[in-house]
């Protein structure tokens, strides 16, 4: 009976080492998946204002074309 114990025992020692083991491997995961989230944000964030920018300067191009297309279309007439 006391093997049959020991033999549980050992059992349950071991199953308790891998799932600690797996834990640890699994929040080593998340640390890399949050890192690489984070980033991603900051590169996302970097886009927006990059669009805006390149959106303001197509404004203003367009601005600038539609007033020198009025200036030289009033000269023509």
């Amino acid at each position: 009976m006391k093997s049959k114990k020991k033999i549980n025992s050992n059992i349950q020692d071991h199953n308790g080492i891998r799932i600690s083991y797996h834990e640890k491997v699994c929040a080593e995961r998340m640390k890399t998946l949050f890192k690489a989230i984070d980033e991603m944000r900051k590169d996302v964030k970097e886009l927006k204002a990059d669009m805006n920018r390149g959106k303001g300067a197509a404004a203003i191009i367009i601005l600038l074309g539609g007033l020198l297309g009025s200036i030289i279309y009033f000269f023509q007439k």
